[in-house]
């Protein structure tokens, strides 16, 4: 299992670091002692986690854009990173259909340009490309999703991630089938904690709902995901990345999801929420139809958890519960960092139980 320890001193560069799982990946490996260089686009939201967190002054932060190839090239060229963890990403289905151009620069022409500095810098030696559990052809079924089939997003969010995908795999074979270089994927499900301000995500507005003491409004109480404490993911991103550096034979592609009982509807998720945050929250059904969104997806993960022995530690009710605690530090200005390192502190206790 994973062994934090292995990262201090370790140099390491984190695309996509001002966001929100970069945030929170960023105050992980500081913590452990790693030297970490984070490339990314400003905050993308105000407040955002990034600065709330206190973490910029504890790391090399470079503002920068993963399509800007000659920068990239720049930066890669003056830290030399060991290890590259490639988070940067339009990550919204519905922005996609508003920017389908952007989305598609970012995620797929974003990847081609790590990928090609990683392949100009033998001082890499694992590398991670964060994709997404909508990488799939989604059939609907109620089946989890294997690492095997086929890849085929709808949207354009979806399909550029896919395209992410194959892009990895093409580099794989051509560039580094026999180096020193492992490289893998990480298809992650929906992650829900406390410091997500992105629009257009259930927890998210349910946090402004109640901040703003109104019932929260749900446009699709009936789209059924698989959701996990933020935390999950990062720590099995940070077992993959030390593991292949350690053993290139586990370089490949998996996902990173809950299990199935943590596979649920969005309407039983904000019924989680209004639970946890009391105060007689409640909320509305305004289905919209909007864009097409899939109604039914859940991933099959048990790859992780038979090459790495990984077990879920929260299930999402305690993932709710844990995004409750950090949102209530918030808004009465308390100490986000403090709070943080608690959180991780109690996941990596109860993930060594």
């Amino acid at each position: 299992m994973l062994d934090l320890n292995f990262f201090q001193d370790k140099t390491i560069l984190v695309t996509g670091h001002t966001g929100f799982k970069g945030s929170w990946l960023c105050k992980i490996l500081v913590d452990a002692g790693a030297h970490v260089t984070g490339y990314s686009l400003e905050p993308p939201t105000n407040p955002n986690l990034f600065t709330l967190s206190g973490i910029e002054q504890k790391m090399h932060s470079i503002i920068g854009d993963v399509r800007d190839r000659r920068h990239l090239m720049q930066v890669f060229d003056e830290v030399q990173p060991e290890i590259v963890i490639h988070l940067a990403a339009q990550p919204i289905v519905r922005e996609s259909y508003k920017n389908p151009v952007e989305t598609y620069e970012i995620n797929v022409m974003g990847t081609v340009n790590i990928l090609e500095a990683v392949r100009l810098h033998p001082s890499v030696r694992s590398v991670l490309n964060v994709t997404t559990d909508k990488v799939y052809y989604n059939r609907e079924w109620e089946w989890g999703y294997r690492e095997e089939d086929p890849l085929d997003g709808y949207d354009p969010y979806s399909n550029s991630k896919s395209c992410s995908e194959l892009v990895t795999h093409s580099y794989k074979l051509s560039f580094f089938k026999d180096c020193d270089q492992a490289v893998s994927t990480a298809r992650a499900g929906n992650v829900i904690g406390g410091g997500d301000f992105a629009a257009d995500r259930i927890i998210p507005d349910c946090v402004r709902a109640a901040r703003a003491k109104q019932p929260m409004i749900v446009r699709n109480p009936y789209s059924t995901r698989p959701y996990q404490h933020v935390l999950e993911p990062l720590m099995l991103y940070l077992t993959i990345v030390q593991k292949q550096y350690e053993d290139s034979k586990f370089a490949g592609y998996y996902n990173v999801g809950p299990d199935d009982s943590d596979c649920l509807t969005t309407g039983h998720l904000v019924d989680l929420f209004c639970e946890a945050w009391g105060d007689g929250m409640i909320w509305e059904n305004r289905f919209d139809g909007g864009p097409h969104e899939a109604n039914f997806l859940k991933l099959d993960c048990s790859r992780v958890k038979r090459v790495f022995g990984w077990r879920p530690t929260w299930d999402v009710k305690k993932a709710i519960e844990k995004t409750v605690e950090w949102s209530r530090v918030w808004m009465s200005c308390g100490n986000i960092e403090a709070c943080m390192e608690a959180q991780i502190q109690q996941f990596l206790a109860e993930l060594r139980k």
